[in-house]
């Protein structure tokens, strides 16, 4: 497929001088397939590491996910978690050799770790090249946000393989990109491009390779500097509706943090906000309000 020719919103000039290519960091490269994690000025990162196999994961893989997000929730360092691919790839999706095992048991694990992804309690992005099918295009749509490097190609391939795509995963997808295209690729198993996936809905910002890198970490810079307390309100009403007594906790918890206070008060002051609310462990699982 040819590459889109679309991009995100207009961002300001950079300064003169030769263009520098945009890469994500560098790991350590394990012999094993991995999970790789990076955390610094509040943004935490997991990189899907099965080079050998466009990162397919491993049910170790699925397995370990769940566990890894809880203790980054938990860790009032991290602001902001991006989830991407080693190398120049998102996901391939399952490691088709699990799925010969035990094709139910590896769907269960990959859902789980979806539906982890899904509870992350902090903003989530996907940070997209290459190929995004399969389990990789189920964590993708489970991240609040998808920025795609041109040439990438998105995938959700079940009707290839004869398997049944969890409701879960199915509802997820049609709240994302509406019930036409969740259809048109859950039916035909057909990769599509940048062009289609932002036209749809299925990405947010398409941006050339060498400057994907670049753009995730302004804009992961630009969310670590808004308040924790309206990004997080925000995420849980934007997901199912939430009930009266959610709706009072928060109301009660945006009374007590100050927040709106100090935004007003640098406003006026023409400086940065310094926000401090910080989610409690309980929130993440909507526990004892704080």
């Amino acid at each position: 497929m040819e590459d889109a020719h679309s991009a995100g919103p207009e961002r300001p000039a950079q300064p003169e001088g030769p263009a520098q290519p945009s890469r994500p960091p560098q790991f350590p490269q394990p012999a094993q397939p991995a999970l790789l994690t990076e955390h610094a000025d509040g943004v935490a990162r997991i990189v899907l590491h099965n080079p050998a196999k466009r990162n397919a994961m491993t049910e170790a893989m699925w397995r370990e996910l769940p566990g890894l997000l809880a203790g980054l929730a938990d860790d009032t360092s991290v602001r902001v978690l991006v989830v991407t691919g080693a190398e120049n790839t998102f996901c391939a999706g399952a490691d088709i050799a699990t799925l010969r095992e035990s094709a139910e048991s590896s769907q269960a694990l990959a859902v789980a770790a979806e539906e982890a992804l899904s509870a992350f309690p902090k903003p989530t992005l996907a940070a997209v090249r290459g190929h995004c099918v399969g389990g990789g295009a189920q964590l993708a749509a489970a991240c609040d946000l998808r920025f795609a490097a041109h040439g990438a190609l998105f995938g959700v391939t079940p009707a290839k393989l004869g398997i049944v795509y969890p409701a879960s995963s199915t509802q997820r997808l049609v709240r994302l990109v509406g019930p036409a295209t969740a259809k048109y690729l859950l039916f035909s198993g057909e990769l599509i491009d940048t062009d289609r996936a932002l036209r749809t809905g299925l990405v947010d910002e398409v941006h050339p390779p060498e400057e994907l890198e670049a753009r995730v970490r302004e804009f992961t810079r630009t969310l670590v500097e808004r308040s924790q307390l309206t990004q997080a309100a925000a995420k849980e009403f934007a997901g199912p509706e939430p009930d009266a007594s959610r709706m009072e906790h928060w109301r009660r918890v945006a009374a007590e943090s100050g927040e709106a206070a100090e935004g007003a008060a640098a406003f006026l002051e023409r400086r940065a906000p310094r926000f401090r609310w910080t989610p409690a462990p309980a929130d993440r699982s909507h526990g004892t309000p704080d």
